[in-house]
């Protein structure tokens, strides 16, 4: 029987193998992501459950968005972070879980994966995918974690 950590290591791999050999569909760019994280393809305002959607396959690699499946990969173009978190709760044992502008929901497992500056709190959730806090998100956060 296989164990859960050689079957996670195996899926792991398979997902990253993904990302790197799945050859470029196009070099256009028809998604974006705006400062809000709002999705747009080929300049029309993506319906909530189709972002939420697309969300699931993004991907960072180096500095680059792509949508990946296994047969196609599509460049996205990220204005800031590509995920507005516009709501989180910590919980027992320095957890927290993260709401994002389009309703997907995040684990973070430590307060130092938050990227705190002077005007923004970042950090990089599952796929390399980066995130930004709102702003009414960073004035609580600084006010319960850092103030």
């Amino acid at each position: 029987m296989t164990s859960k950590k050689a079957q996670l290591t195996k899926v792991t791999d398979a997902i990253s193998s993904l990302t790197h050999d799945t050859p470029l569909c196009t070099e256009e760019v028809i998604f974006k992501i705006n400062a809000n994280g709002d999705w747009f393809y080929l300049g029309g305002k993506l319906p909530l459950k189709f972002s939420k959607l697309f969300a699931s396959i993004l991907n960072r690699i180096g500095e680059e968005y792509f949508l990946i499946t296994p047969v196609e990969k599509l460049r996205v173009s990220v204005e800031h972070q590509a995920l507005m978190i516009v709501d989180y709760h910590s919980e027992a044992g320095g957890n927290f879980t993260l709401k994002s502008s389009i309703n997907t929901e995040h684990l973070v497992s430590s307060f130092e994966q938050f990227i705190i500056a002077e005007d923004s709190i970042t950090l990089t959730l599952e796929r390399e995918v980066e995130a930004r806090l709102n702003r009414a998100c960073f004035y609580r956060f600084i006010d319960e974690f850092i103030a």
